[in-house]
């Protein structure tokens, strides 16, 4: 028998939560098969299984808060769960499995007590509906004669009747839920962890953005020209997002502050150049890193970034691929945003964003001329940056895209 234990997945996760079980209680399981997946503050995690049997217990449930280290399921020897076997000859037989359930419960219990200290033995499922229902497991006398409670235990001591000052009170609630106007939902944890750092990022940063504006006109010129050249030699897209990445690092070279961070009253500089860049997914915003830019081509840099889109968008990522990053690029042009506020991510003291390109009238030379247009702006932490090297950085970005082909020459 196997215990299926959470993983250590890295120095700042402690739990995570139980997103989907891939296997349910008396169906087999090979030996480095993928058994559950976890939502941790960063990733989705798939869990393996070290040993093949069959899937005994499940010892938590979907939306589970569960940490590393502790007993989520078992695993026991054999191949499946036993079929049904008719009447009378397969009375003997059937009582076998019977007995050794005893044990394999007993073992189960003490593994959930060492986990959880003196909390009362009770199925996933009925824990789950304990909580939905506000009700305490201590307060619920079991029929398992083993003391465990289950979801049938729960329902009737919900059907109990309640104290009368609660009484009451039901009515209007149930009214509430019934209405249909308002929903209340949770929170995943991955939106919980957003939530909690972008406000910390608030209040924790003396964040001020400037912005500038940038014509397009050039680089879009030379990319119509290169693009088709450009994919059939690297099987590649062209985009935006290398140029941009490119302007970065050249920028990030010449004013070293915004590729800081700061530790109590040291600032840490940073010698190499990890870009995140930020993808949107269905379970929020993540920012996977272009590890060493600086040493990448243009076709790297594509070929890297689209990679990273699709892991993201998969649940792929590692937390390798989130790790160690050192300045972000966001676009919420791809949404239409004409003019953002970019937030600091993490600990990093900077961040860009870029925006929708939109033909404007500008002024060029003495004439007024319709221009793509895109407004771009950087968000700093300025305990660390001055206005002088926050503008600078911004406007060396405007002049390199402006003109590409210093991009090109410089790589």
């Amino acid at each position: 028998m196997a215990e299926i234990r959470v993983p250590e997945l890295a120095e700042s996760i402690t739990e995570g939560t139980i997103a989907k079980w891939l296997k349910q209680p008396g169906e087999t399981v090979d030996k480095g098969e993928f058994i559950v997946e976890l939502e941790t503050d960063k990733v989705n995690v798939e869990v393996i299984s070290e040993e093949a049997g069959t899937v005994q217990e499940l010892m938590a449930a979907e939306g589970d808060t569960v940490e590393v280290g502790q007993v989520i399921a078992i695993v026991g020897a054999g191949s499946g769960a036993p079929a049904q076997q008719p009447a009378a000859p397969a009375e003997p037989a059937a009582q076998q499995p019977a007995q050794s359930a005893a044990p394999v419960a007993a073992q189960a219990a003490p593994a959930e007590e060492a986990v959880s200290g003196d909390r009362t033995i009770a199925s996933p499922a009925a824990r789950k509906l304990a909580r939905e229902k506000g009700i305490d497991l201590a307060e619920i006398t079991p029929v398992d004669p083993m003391g465990r409670v289950r979801v049938h235990d729960v329902e009737a001591h919900g059907t109990a009747p309640k104290s009368q000052p609660a009484a009451p009170a039901a009515p209007k609630q149930e009214a509430k839920v019934d209405d249909g106007r308002v929903e209340r939902v949770k929170m995943s944890r991955r939106r919980q962890t957003i939530a909690k750092r972008l406000l910390e990022v608030k209040q924790n940063t003396a964040m001020l953005t400037t912005f500038n504006e940038i014509d397009m006109t050039n680089v879009m010129e030379l990319r119509k020209r290169k693009k088709d050249e450009f994919f059939d030699k690297n099987d590649v897209r062209l985009g935006f997002m290398s140029f941009f990445t490119k302007a970065v690092v050249a920028a990030l070279k010449k004013y070293p502050k915004v590729n800081s961070e700061l530790d109590g009253d040291d600032l840490i500089m940073k010698n190499y150049f990890d870009i995140g860049i930020a993808v949107s997914t269905d379970g929020g915003l993540v920012v996977p890193n272009v590890v060493d830019a600086d040493r990448k081509n243009f076709a790297e840099i594509e070929a890297t970034i689209g990679e990273l889109a699709k892991k993201a968008r998969d649940n792929k990522l590692t937390l390798a691929d989130m790790s160690g990053g050192s300045f972000t690029i966001t676009n919420g042009g791809v949404f239409g945003s004409l003019l953002s506020t970019p937030i600091l991510n993490g600990t990093q003291v900077g961040i860009l964003g870029m925006h929708t390109i939109q033909k404007r009238p500008i002024a060029v030379g003495n004439n007024v001329e319709i221009r793509p247009m895109m407004y771009v702006a950087l968000s700093y932490d300025h305990r660390v940056i001055d206005g002088k090297d926050s503008v600078g950085f911004l406007k060396m970005i405007k002049e390199l895209i402006e003109n590409p082909e210093d991009l090109l020459l410089g790589s």
